[in-house]
């Protein structure tokens, strides 16, 4: 599970980015929408990169691919 890779800090770090993402994003709140954003989040702290700000970028991205997908 996540909760055995990461530590807790690292945790609500990613679980702030993901809120962040997706609050204010049109079918943010979509449960595919935030599986997508998670996925992009967790597979950037897996490399290592836990800032606030580097894992909601990679929340962006992961939007911005669903956005276009839709679009």
């Amino acid at each position: 599970m996540i909760e055995e890779t990461f530590d807790s800090r690292t945790l609500a770090i990613m679980n702030a980015a993901l809120d962040r993402i997706c609050e204010g994003a049109l079918h943010g709140e979509e449960h595919a929408t935030r599986k997508r954003v998670a996925r992009y989040i967790i597979k950037c702290a897996k490399s290592g990169r836990t800032t606030l700000h580097e894992l909601t970028n990679a929340g962006q991205r992961a939007l911005a691919k669903v956005a276009a997908a839709a679009g």
